[in-house]
């Protein structure tokens, strides 16, 4: 309890971390960074799917299981979008209020770090003790830029940068509370771990595909971009080994 408790607090505070450099950087990050950024997050995010996460439920599981919980994550992850609309970080139509447009960010990426919170959890849950570790390091490395482009996103509306920084750390402290719920219901009903991390699972992967790689692959940046996601995999991979 203890040990999921400090992975998700430290996975959900790593949103503020990377949102601390907006203090000093303000608007001088360039969108070729930002694309590298997000493009690293889906190489870590890809390596510890593949690497942990799958392999866990086909082990707790079967391929049976692991293909349910797969597509129910996607499934979860993909009404998610529909119901909440798509912040562009970048090009986001002018006009729309101050507060509607900062209360549609929150929310968007609130909902956004839920089932990244259920991942961690589920994931403490499990028979293997590192898996519960990977994850959360890997969800905290992919939060570190999400909270900084978040925070950037919400200077470039006129946000002062100390309000825009805990926004964007409270943007991530949903995952303490979701990662605890998903911890709660695998450790009583057992059946559901690797039903649990096959959803993890799918859900990763959506955001990989749908959110990150078309995000960091829009602006020119596709070559520079691919080099940063074969890097994260790497360095998601030598993690894994270390453990």
């Amino acid at each position: 309890m203890k040990q999921v408790f400090i992975g998700s607090i430290l996975s959900a505070l790593s949103t503020g971390l990377g949102a601390i450099p907006i203090l000093f950087l303000a608007k001088s990050i360039t969108h070729r960074w930002r694309d590298i950024l997000l493009a690293f997050s889906a190489g870590i995010m890809m390596a510890a799917s593949m690497m942990s996460l799958i392999p866990e439920a086909l082990q707790a599981g079967s391929f049976f299981t692991l293909t349910i919980g797969l597509f129910f994550g996607v499934l979860i992850l993909t009404i998610l979008e529909m119901t909440v609309p798509h912040i562009d970080l970048e090009h986001t139509k002018k006009g729309i209020q101050f507060d509607e447009k900062a209360m549609l960010i929150i929310a968007a990426i609130t909902l956004h770090n839920i089932p990244e919170g259920l991942s961690v959890g589920v994931s403490y849950a499990s028979n293997v003790s590192e898996t519960g570790n990977l994850i959360a390091l890997a969800i905290g490395l992919q939060n570190a830029p999400e909270g900084f482009l978040v925070a950037l996103f919400l200077i470039h509306q006129q946000i002062g940068r100390w309000k825009a920084f805990i926004i964007a750390t409270l943007t991530g402290a949903v995952e303490i509370v979701t990662s605890l719920l998903g911890f709660y219901l695998t450790s009583f009903f057992r059946q559901l771990v690797p039903y649990g991390l096959a959803f993890a699972a799918g859900a990763m992967l959506f955001i990989i595909y749908k959110e990150l790689i078309p995000e960091s692959h829009g602006d020119g940046n596709e070559r520079t971009s691919t080099y940063s996601f074969i890097i994260g995999i790497l360095f998601m991979i030598f993690l894994v080994e270390s453990f």
